[in-house]
């Protein structure tokens, strides 16, 4: 009787740690806009990612951590001077709290977050048809977003508001990126 009751015991606490902590894969998608007031035009360029995350619940409430690697692309143009394209990619690291809105029972819920992210770029690429634009291989961003977790899948939107000014010059360059996500939760 008493192995039983620690089985017991022990099933309690395997499932109440599973509901706990989540961690899995994450692949997603990204749209990323040139934000600068200092060329003459801009166009957004599409991108890939993939990730590993970790989710503490509590409650109605959530912390997410995410490691992975990304890739953007961007490009600007300066009237009589010519235009600039960006292929960027490196580590992409991801802090977010959340609140749970709609909570679901065992089919999932709907999600509000908000968060910080930090880029660093390993492989830059700008080619343009005049000279280099020294470009910053750091970025920070804050951002805001919507998910839906179903069953182990987990669908999120984000966007990113870039922080830093990755053009070393004098001139200001920052992006915006508009992101989706699907992700697999193993626990």
């Amino acid at each position: 009787m008493k192995n039983f009751i620690l089985a017991l015991l022990l099933c309690i606490s395997v499932n109440g740690f599973a509901q706990l902590i989540q961690f899995g894969p994450q692949f997603s998608t990204n749209i990323t806009s040139a934000v600068t007031d200092d060329f003459s035009s801009k166009s957004s360029g599409t991108g890939i990612g993939v990730a590993g995350f970790a989710r503490v619940n509590l409650l109605l409430f959530y912390g997410q951590a995410e490691f992975g690697y990304t890739q953007s692309k961007f490009s600007v143009s300066q009237t009589g001077i010519g235009e600039t394209q960006y292929e960027v990619a490196g580590t992409d690291a991801t802090l977010i709290a959340g609140f749970k809105v709609v909570p679901l029972g065992k089919l999932g819920n709907i999600r509000l977050f908000v968060g910080y992210n930090w880029k660093n770029y390993s492989s830059i690429d700008a080619s343009n048809n005049l000279n280099y634009i020294p470009f910053e291989r750091n970025n920070g961003s804050v951002l805001g977003g919507v998910g839906v977790d179903l069953w182990k899948f987990t669908l999120d939107y984000r966007y990113l508001a870039g922080l830093t000014d990755l053009d070393a010059s004098n001139r200001e360059l920052k992006t915006g990126i508009s992101n989706i996500s699907l992700g697999y939760k193993f626990l």
